[in-house]
């Protein structure tokens, strides 16, 4: 809604001209909500979304949450993107109305930290990732505390910028966070986007496959993905499983015919169903009323479990670790952006119409074609891949943003 960051991170995705323009609530909310009505009207009534700035926590609690009940009327589940250095105070005062109660009974936040921002309190310039740990876990901590206090339920993820500078600290990343208490953790490989005094000169890509041999390494064990796809596997990779202790459990295992005979047969029988972000009774009342329409895939949902409880070493190991704590969902996601210089002569020529010769560039816009992650441009109806957002429109919108939301004059 705002590119403005308190944060000076290498690489940053935003343009030069980002940190020229102010925070303001009002417009956040007023495009929050165009952007939600046009996203129900093309995806349909229910799906996640993310609130994106700049910094999140930048905005007053009250407008951020005011943002967050828009997304929800329009069906959406939102998650804020921050780098995670705010107070506690800003937490409470955000899901809490002015008497004490919930205003957000529940919230999703996706958590920023890696070795190449620059500006936390506490770790101005850090030099490993070892370093934040503390601070990882510190963001969990504050959220923990604020459940106790007020009954907040919470989805957390742990995202992460991969370079050449930090690629071999991604193992020791994974190995320290997946205890913390974190839901998800997400890796990207940086692209070149942005600002270009942001970049080193000599600076290599990170192939996506690198980052997840990281994420084997640091747990372990294999880590398998290829079950549920979203988007072109050059873009993303997504691998949904349980902890059981020290060991991850994957939900569907893509070596298990039977598995992707139940993965399919819920595509196809119950295609529009969501159970994420409810409470718990919610959700129970809509697998019931499901297995109830659907006797067939209730069946298979049995089969399904017992295979996974089996994968997770058997029920006395699950109860055992659950007894403990020691049972939760983890999912590691990776998302690869594209360079600028490979995303503009593609989308100029997709807007064209023209499917590039050059297999470089084909294969650039087979990605953009697949892309599920989209910004929403209610002024011209388009749903644009979050590629084409950061490398075409940014440095554009950002320059209109300069007129539209100036920074205060100091006196």
């Amino acid at each position: 809604m705002f590119p403005k960051c308190n944060l000076t991170c290498s690489p940053c995705y935003h343009s030069a001209d980002a940190n020229k323009v102010r925070t303001d609530g009002a417009h956040t909310l007023e495009h929050v909500r165009r952007q939600m009505a046009l996203l129900r009207e093309r995806r349909g009534p229910r799906a996640h979304a993310q609130l994106i700035g700049g910094e999140v926590s930048l905005l007053p609690p009250d407008d951020h949450a005011a943002s967050l009940l828009a997304m929800r009327a329009a069906g959406r589940e939102p998650m804020s993107m921050t780098h995670g250095d705010f107070d506690q105070d800003y937490l409470h005062d955000l899901v809490t109305q002015s008497d004490g109660r919930l205003r957000l009974p529940r919230v999703s936040f996706a958590a920023h930290f890696d070795s190449l921002m620059r500006g936390r309190r506490g770790a101005p310039r850090p030099r490993t990732e070892g370093e934040l740990d503390a601070h990882r876990a510190a963001f969990v901590s504050m959220f923990e505390r604020v459940k106790q206090q007020t009954g907040l339920r919470y989805f957390l993820a742990h995202n992460m910028t991969v370079t050449r500078a930090n690629l071999d600290q991604v193992a020791d990343v994974v190995a320290a966070v997946r205890h913390m208490g974190y839901s998800m953790m997400s890796f990207q490989p940086a692209a070149r986007v942005g600002d270009p005094r942001r970049w080193g000169v000599d600076e290599q890509s990170v192939a996506i496959d690198e980052v997840w041999e990281q994420i084997e390494t640091g747990m372990g064990q294999p880590v398998a993905w290829r079950a549920l796809q979203f988007g072109d596997s050059r873009c993303n990779r997504s691998a949904f499983g349980i902890v059981v202790g020290d060991s991850w459990v994957p939900l569907l295992d893509p070596a298990a015919a039977a598995d992707l005979a139940f993965r399919d047969a819920v595509f196809a029988r119950a295609p529009g169903v969501s159970l994420s972000g409810e409470q718990s009774w919610v959700t129970t009342a809509k697998a019931l009323r499901l297995a109830l329409r659907e006797p067939r895939l209730a069946v298979m949902a049995l089969h399904w479990s017992r295979r996974l409880i089996r994968r997770a070493g058997g029920l006395s190991t699950l109860v055992h670790a659950a007894a403990r704590h020691k049972v939760r969902g983890l999912t590691f996601v990776v998302h690869a952006f594209m360079d600028a210089s490979a995303v503009i002569p593609a989308w100029r020529a997709m807007e064209a119409g023209e499917v590039a010769s050059d297999a470089g560039t084909r294969a650039t816009q087979e990605r953009l074609q697949a892309c599920v992650y989209t910004m929403a441009h209610p002024e011209t109806g388009e749903l644009v891949p979050a590629c084409v957002q950061h490398s075409v429109h940014d440095p554009q919108e950002n320059k209109q943003l300069l007129t539209l939301l100036p920074m205060p004059t100091r006196r």
